[in-house]
């Protein structure tokens, strides 16, 4: 591609804030503008970047070619990329599993009917980690896969409790349980419960003359999100929670334990560890927005998953330089 990839951002938490920064290592991307549902004068004014409102992204058409929808999943993106993918070329990081396909059929109508490249659930997992157990599963015909989360903040997660009433801000821990991790690394294949693999641990800050049980009950019985798990809920002053969880760690790892052959056992394990969640989550967003590119290039339309698309597309190198330099 001659041209750098012109980008917009749409949402500006810590996700949006790592695209930025994101865009700015790579050399042939460019950031147009980011898109707020904030005042977009002060959030100007803070940043020194070019805001616009949300509701005005339309006068845009012309001037981006990806849009990066740095939303929740709870409630932003259900709404979000739809509404988008019909003038954009998007790419988000939805990451409500059991919502996925139908995220998918409402999304691909969107990008059809504007003959645009929507690049959904991408990131680390949905993303990296569904990549590898698609792999995986491949190569090992007969095994199982096991995926753990953690230690680390959850983005979505915490998004979500943060949206629960009562709740003035908050984070949610992913605690994978070791003792199991060990067993499947010394060649088990245990059949295991949602609840038996992970702990999630919720920190949170109320609202003055909120009723903590019921936010209590609203987040340990939140389906998709916590009503699988062993959740433990600690109400915490915001000076506790701005000195002892401000950090954004997180990582973890797929497992596929098989057999070949004659009964050999085989394992395969691909894991991260993240000193910032959000940053790596927006690297991966903007290594599909490359993609996206392409595909839209290339007068491809529609919704499409890390599946769909060819690896080479990710990168900004040419097929010649991955075959010289890679293979």
């Amino acid at each position: 591609m001659n041209s750098r990839i012109r980008v917009g951002i749409a949402g500006y938490g810590n996700l949006g804030k790592g695209v930025q920064q994101a865009v700015k290592q790579n050399p042939d991307m460019e950031l147009v503008a980011v898109f707020t549902r904030r005042d977009p004068e002060e959030l100007a004014r803070e940043t020194g970047l070019k805001v616009e409102r949300l509701a005005d992204a339309k006068e845009y058409i012309d001037k981006i070619d990806v849009m990066i929808l740095c939303g929740g999943s709870a409630t932003d993106l259900p709404e979000q990329t739809p509404q988008l993918a019909k003038l954009f070329n998007t790419v988000d990081s939805f990451d409500t599993h059991a919502k996925i396909p139908e995220f998918y059929e409402k999304v691909n109508a969107a990008a059809l009917e504007g003959g645009k490249v929507s690049v959904i659930s991408t990131g680390w997992d949905p993303g990296l980690f569904s990549m590898n157990r698609l792999l995986m599963q491949s190569v090992l015909a007969e095994g199982h896969d096991y995926t753990f989360w953690g230690k680390g903040v959850s983005q979505g997660h915490s998004d979500a409790i943060r949206r629960v009433p009562g709740v003035k801000a908050g984070v949610q821990y992913t605690v994978p349980v070791e003792e199991v991790i060990e067993r499947i690394r010394s060649g088990e294949t245990p059949e295991l419960a949602t609840r038996e693999k992970h702990n999630r641990n919720c920190f949170v800050v109320a609202e003055a003359g909120a009723d903590q049980a019921a936010i209590r009950e609203t987040i340990v019985n939140m389906p998709d999100y916590f009503a699988d798990y062993n959740t433990t809920v600690t109400f915490i002053s915001e000076e506790e929670l701005a000195s002892e969880h401000s950090g954004m760690p997180h990582g973890g790892f797929v497992i596929r334990s098989g057999v070949t052959g004659n009964g050999n056992r085989q394992i395969a394990e691909f894991g991260l560890k993240l000193d910032s969640n959000p940053e790596f989550t927006a690297s991966v967003l903007i290594a599909y927005t490359r993609a996206a590119a392409r595909l839209s290039a290339e007068g491809v339309a529609g919704a499409k998953t890390v599946f769909d698309i060819p690896l080479g597309h990710l990168s900004p190198k040419s097929p010649e330089e991955l075959r010289r330099d890679l293979l």
